[in-house]
């Protein structure tokens, strides 16, 4: 049995893992994720895509807004090809179109994801929030995710166990039990502390890259909760459709964040699920995504 890595070691692999190398005019290679068997993280492909469109933009200009669609499920066996277009350079905002690539089932690079996103020069504006963080216990009155999964680990086999035991960089405390713990339909609601595992340096882009990847992190379980449902005991095939997200405050991704998500409405296998991200009571971001949600028959498989 291999031991677990470091807290300093699964962020520094996480640093490294969004740092897509350059190969040429606006054409970036995403790593792959070392030791990392079966489909990509959604989560992974999002950031590496930000962080390669926002190294094509002044650094007076920060993400605001990503905007993606998940073509196909990505492979761990393969680096990801990002082609950058630079749609627009304007006197305030910029825009760029990002295609991650694959091998396809021929071997020629197949789009996995689509991505768009904008970047604003800093200015000043309007301001309000309307948004409030709910009244939930802090994050050190909670119990750990990995300590839980640990825990509920005992009852899966295979490779399920495998993947629900696998060290990730962003620590995790939710603040209800976990709904793949239950069978019983709850409100589809979640509220969950995040945070990287060990500080980060204090490139606000690589801030906005670990955000971007930690926002595809429990929120289209959400449109589960009703349903009584998980993915862990074979009672649904899902898959994120599309994902949208907005930087709205400056944040660190070192600190906890409290994830609060919603999921307004699910139907013709397809469920929708918003997210607002708070730091210290304040409204840093804000998160959208639809996936495809399709009970099965365990007995079936």
């Amino acid at each position: 049995m291999t031991d677990r890595p470091t807290d300093e070691q699964l962020v520094s692999g996480l640093i490294a893992l969004l740092d897509p190398t350059p190969q040429g005019p606006d054409r970036f290679e995403g790593p792959r994720n070392p030791g990392g068997v079966g489909r990509v993280f959604g989560g992974q492909v999002i950031a590496q895509a930000l962080v390669a469109a926002e190294r094509t933009v002044g650094e007076d200009r920060a993400a605001h807004s990503l905007h993606a669609y998940f073509l196909r499920g990505g492979s761990e066996d393969h680096p990801i090809t990002l082609d950058i277009a630079r749609d627009f350079d304007g006197g305030s905002f910029s825009n760029r179109r990002v295609v991650a690539l694959q091998p396809g089932k021929d071997g020629s690079p197949s789009p996995i994801l689509n991505l768009t996103a904008s970047f604003q020069r800093e200015q000043p504006g309007l301001e309000h929030q309307e948004a409030i963080a709910p009244d939930v216990p802090g994050p050190d009155d909670l119990e750990p995710d990995d300590i839980i999964r640990a825990r509920y680990a005992e009852k899966l086999e295979g490779p399920a166990r495998a993947f629900f035991l696998r060290p990730r960089p962003i620590e995790i405390r939710a603040t209800a039990p976990a709904h793949w713990t239950s069978r019983e339909p709850q409100k589809p609601t979640q509220a969950s502390w995040f945070r990287a595992r060990t500080p980060l340096p204090d490139d606000p882009r690589l801030h906005r890259a670990v955000l971007a990847y930690l926002s595809d992190m429990q929120l289209l379980g959400t449109s589960l909760l009703p349903h009584g449902i998980s993915w862990l005991r074979g009672e649904v095939k899902n898959a994120s459709l599309d994902h949208a997200l907005w930087f709205h405050a400056p944040f660190r991704a070192d600190e906890w964040l409290l994830y609060v998500t919603d999921s307004p409405w699910s139907g013709g296998s397809r469920g929708f699920n918003r997210g607002q991200i708070f730091q210290n009571g304040r409204l840093i971001a804000s998160v959208a995504q639809e996936g495809m949600i399709r009970r099965v028959d365990p007995k079936a498989t």
